[in-house]
């Protein structure tokens, strides 16, 4: 249409015409497709950031809940229990890495189009970069897994940072958390750098709450009584109002839990929060002592251990005696 008018403005002039399509219709076209790139990156990017600045309130989005949250339906007290700083950067990263590929996706697809405005054969184009892609798949499969195994990862929640883990020969806090790297600090200082694609197992011990579970060996003195001395130091503490949020449960003393040449053993377990449990268990430890102590039960384990031997030295053979009778002596 646009030459047609040319065509006609200039009096029948068809290398005005032909060259208004290239000059100006080409153009246009171009720079259309690119403003419509830009405005369609721009509504994504907007949805992204909404979707992952959602995350900080206390309903998360189905899109960023790990997987064990969406198969199983968890009362609402324990949903909103625990909402912590590393849900928040879960959801930046997990943002950070959607912008990207929406970003890559509509830069190829725009160049693609203004390629084929320019006149470009794309079929050509397309095969060289199927084949070149196919070969760099090849050469970088362990990036290609650990980038794989990274955004899994962050899709399931498995660990964030601050987070302790044990990832089998790393065990410490996580620093980092990346696509392909994540680094881990443990309890000599060492920061280790471990692929994502190399993690086979995670023991998460920062995840929802823990257990503290402290084993006391009594000797052999009455277990009832013990235990009632144990179960009220336990509930004394979790009385207290410094350490009643730590909580989850009241603790418990649950008896006897094995019998050893020494005497008897009794367990105490308290379900607590997971950063609650170094400072519970050290807190739990002590009152327990101290309780067995100011109850005197702490002598009477000492004394149940000592074993009864004889004040006067066993008798041996003398020499008088028939050798053959003794130990050694002459058949």
């Amino acid at each position: 249409m646009l030459c047609t008018w040319i065509y006609d403005s200039t009096n029948h002039n068809q290398w005005l015409a032909n060259s208004g399509y290239v000059l100006i219709s080409k153009p246009l076209r171009i720079l259309a497709i690119i403003l419509l790139a830009l405005l369609i990156r721009w509504l994504l990017h907007r949805a992204i950031r909404r979707l992952t600045t959602s995350t900080s309130r206390a309903e998360m989005p189905a899109l960023l809940k790990p997987l064990r949250e969406r198969t199983a339906k968890q009362p609402e007290a324990a949903e909103n229990q625990f909402i912590p700083e590393r849900r928040r950067q879960r959801a930046e990263a997990i943002g950070s890495v959607l912008r990207s590929f929406v970003t890559a996706v509509i830069a190829t697809m725009a160049g693609l189009l203004v390629m084929g405005e320019l006149g470009f054969n794309l079929a050509p184009l397309l095969a060289s970069a199927g084949i070149v892609g196919v070969a760099l798949g090849f050469g970088a499969q362990s990036l290609v897994k650990d980038l794989i195994a990274g955004l899994f990862m962050l899709l399931e929640d498995q660990y964030g940072v601050g987070d302790s883990v044990d990832l089998g020969d790393a065990v410490g806090v996580v620093e980092t958390v990346g696509l392909r790297v994540t680094t881990v600090r443990d309890m000599r200082g060492v920061l280790w750098y471990i692929r994502n694609g190399e993690i086979v197992r995670v023991g998460n011990k920062s995840q929802g709450w823990a257990m503290v579970v402290i084993d006391i060996p009594i000797g052999f003195v009455n277990s009832e009584e013990a235990s009632a001395v144990l179960r009220r130091a336990a509930l004394a503490l979790a009385d207290e109002p410094e350490h009643a949020t730590e909580f989850l449960e009241p603790p418990d003393v649950i008896g006897v839990e094995q019998m050893t040449v020494d005497g008897a053993v009794i367990r105490t377990i308290a379900k607590t929060t997971a950063d609650g449990q170094p400072v519970v268990q050290r807190e739990l430890r002590r009152r327990l002592t101290e309780a067995l102590e100011s109850a005197g039960i702490s002598e009477r384990i000492a004394i149940s251990r000592m074993l009864p031997r004889s004040a006067v030295p066993p008798a041996f053979p003398g020499p008088s005696q028939d050798s053959s009778s003794t130990p050694g002596g002459a058949t």
